[in-house]
């Protein structure tokens, strides 16, 4: 029996390749599934906790595949490396790491320039983030977690409350929050920004 899941709306499907890379042969479904990612995900926030970390480890390719492994090490075997298929979001799989680079030294230039307030900061990053999709999968809850480690390591806020909601299932706080990605594609990050502190 393989692995069943359902995806939700803006949720990115795994070829059967990928989900040939699960480590935890037990896991049937996608509830399963979540509830081994979030386990993995609370011990990699964990990992952050406590960790004094400067704008140029948090904008480097070492730290994004880190940050990714450390989410879903446990879980998945490709996790921490770049997505070896296209998939419906994101960018030709090929363009991955000069896409990556190029937004990483732009972060680094924003921070270092104060070009615009902490929280668009960290929004601006999440969303364009996403556009890459560097992973095969848990893109947006990794895109969320790197915009909280910026408000928080480098500006000293509290972290994005992101509605206070489980975004990965289908809700109407994760319709409201798809509409603000959808703005932020359209460049009007405010409804995105509003989010993330709702």
């Amino acid at each position: 029996m393989g692995l069943n899941l359902d995806y939700s709306d803006g949720q990115t499907p795994l070829d059967e390749e990928e989900k040939e890379g699960l480590l935890i042969p037990s896991v049937a479904n996608k509830g399963e599934l979540d509830e081994f990612e979030q386990q993995n995900i609370e011990e990699a926030i964990q990992w952050i906790l406590g960790r004094s970390l400067k704008a140029e480890t948090i904008f480097s390719e070492r730290f994004v595949k880190s940050l990714h492994e450390r989410m879903y090490g446990e879980i998945w075997k490709w996790a921490g490396q770049f997505r070896k298929s296209d998939k419906n979001l994101g960018i030709d799989k090929w363009q991955i790491p000069v896409a990556l680079k190029t937004l990483l030294e732009d972060a680094l230039f924003w921070v270092q320039n104060e070009t615009y307030e902490a929280d668009e900061i960290a929004i601006r990053f999440k969303h364009r983030i996403v556009n890459v999709h560097c992973f095969s999968n848990g893109n947006g809850r990794h895109s969320r977690l790197m915009a909280d480690i910026i408000v928080e390591k480098l500006y000293k806020r509290s972290v994005f409350s992101w509605g206070a909601a489980n975004l990965s299932k289908e809700s109407r706080i994760r319709e409201i929050y798809l509409r603000a990605v959808k703005e932020a594609d359209k460049g009007n990050y405010q409804l995105l920004i509003d989010f993330a502190r709702s």
